[in-house]
């Protein structure tokens, strides 16, 4: 018997069972219909997260540190020696730990190092407020432009190699109206003031003139206000807001460049163990596009005892707790999957013995032992197909509809999805799922075609 003709009778003989059928197919359905949609929200977040490091960070950088825990090695469960000279950073818990912090000696060594054509600090300044004359004031944080970095301007411009300017900024379009400005072209040359909090007193004379002067809550926010120095700072563009031009949390982050927030920093910590000391840099590696070159640079920075980590690297773990989480999911999908395998031996049992006049009549016929045996293997083929079809396609059809809603409530940004469905993805899912059925129809298929014909003819 040709295969043709065994794949069209065993599609009649579940067409003559269609409530049988489609309830077999309706469990394979259901976790294909969860497979289907984990595998579109991972594709989603994967390109997510693909598009915020490559519109953020430069490929040919590598993020250096002293210390192991920047990224999440630190073993917390053992209590570690203090430090005066060490920083502390908040882990995923909220735990304060000690870190060990990059000092100009250790830039120095890093600029040093074949291959390293260029350092800067990675600052984050925390200013106590910014305002403008006649204005309110807000809270702000300024962070370092990055020439890698892709920002939209509403108006403005950066300058080439992504250079902001001289005491500049880049103001997101959030304060433009809060600071007084009618539009953002209004904003653009015009001046804001910073407020950076400098150190107070550490010798015992200064502290204890302090505690004497600071009698009333009054009296501290006039030594606070003192103590704090006003920055005058222009405004080179106002920046649109953007789901992948900027880092999720910096939304409202000011951007200037190296020596504008390392000029503020060094307000902020003069005279104190913080000073000059940066959690880590960011190192340019010549030609650090290529891998290899990226990597020779990587171990000699490692061999003088630096810890460093590739975009390429932090690209990979955060995906990888993607994927973590979606196998979280997949395992459920998985479980729904297995017990649908029961329901196709069940089914197929039930098949055979219905049909067990049938198979000897066939064998009677001259149907050999093997096309019997396809021919109920096909037939598990079948409801693996129907039952991905329908999982699939339902889910496709939702994840259509709601993905509009979905980009929205997570503030997605326009041309970005967490759904993303992929013909290639889903065809391979139908097809490893008919591979499954096939597996499930195996014993009943083996049973058909070792009837005996006479016996099987003879039954009622």
């Amino acid at each position: 018997m040709i295969l043709r003709d065994i794949l069209s009778r065993s599609g009649r003989s579940l067409g003559s069972a269609k409530a049988r059928t489609l309830l077999t197919a309706s469990a394979i359905a259901v976790g294909t219909f969860a497979l289907t949609l984990t595998l579109a929200a991972s594709n989603g977040a994967t390109a997510f997260v693909n598009k915020v490091i490559s519109e953020n960070f430069d490929p040919a950088e590598l993020i250096v540190t002293k210390d192991k825990g920047i990224f999440g090695r630190t073993n917390t469960t053992k209590p570690r020696e203090y430090d005066p000279s060490f920083g502390t950073v908040a882990n995923g818990s909220g735990a304060s730990i000690q870190i060990k912090r990059v000092t100009d000696d250790d830039i120095a060594a890093i600029k040093s190092t074949k291959g390293v054509a260029t350092v800067r600090e990675g600052i984050t300044v925390n200013t106590r407020y910014m305002t403008r004359s006649g204005q309110k004031k807000y809270v702000a944080t300024i962070d370092t432009f990055s020439p890698a970095q892709k920002v939209e301007l509403q108006a403005g411009k950066v300058g080439a190699a992504g250079v902001v300017g001289e005491n500049a900024v880049l103001l997101p379009e959030a304060y433009v109206g809060p600071l007084g400005f009618s539009s953002a072209e209004d904003a653009v040359g015009k001046e804001i003031t910073v407020s950076i909090t400098k150190p107070l007193p550490s010798s015992p004379t200064d502290i204890a003139s302090l505690g004497a002067a600071a009698s009333s809550p009054e009296a501290l926010a006039r030594i606070s206000e003192q103590a704090s120095e006003q920055q005058t700072l222009k405004i080179a563009g106002v920046t649109k807001k953007s789901s992948t031009g900027q880092q999720p949390g910096t939304e409202l982050y000011l951007f200037a460049d190296a020596a504008t927030t390392r000029s503020l920093n060094d307000i902020a910590t003069l005279g104190t163990p913080n000073y000059r000391k940066y959690t880590y840099v960011f190192a340019r590696v010549e030609g650090g596009k290529d891998e290899a070159t990226l990597k020779i640079t990587q171990d000699l920075l490692k061999e003088k005892g630096f810890e460093v980590q590739s975009v390429k690297e932090t690209q990979q773990f955060l995906t990888s707790i993607i994927s973590i989480l979606q196998g979280i999911v997949a395992a459920f999908a998985l479980i729904a999957i297995i017990a649908s395998v029961f329901g196709i031996v069940n089914t197929m049992y039930i098949s055979v013995l219905q049909r067990t006049r049938e198979i000897g009549l066939m064998k009677a016929l001259g149907m050999r032992k093997r096309d019997i045996g396809r021919l109920f293997r096909f037939e598990a083929a079948w409801i693996g197909f129907i039952g991905g079809l329908i999982g699939s396609l339902i889910a496709v059809g939702l994840g259509a509809a709601l993905n509009p809603w979905i980009t929205k409530q997570l503030d997605l940004g326009k041309g970005n999805s967490l759904l993303i469905f992929r013909p290639g993805e889903i065809i391979m899912l139908i097809l490893i799922l008919m591979a499954i059925s096939i597996l499930a129809g195996w014993l009943p298929s083996r049973k058909a075609a070792k009837l005996d014909p006479i016996e099987a003819l003879r039954t009622e």
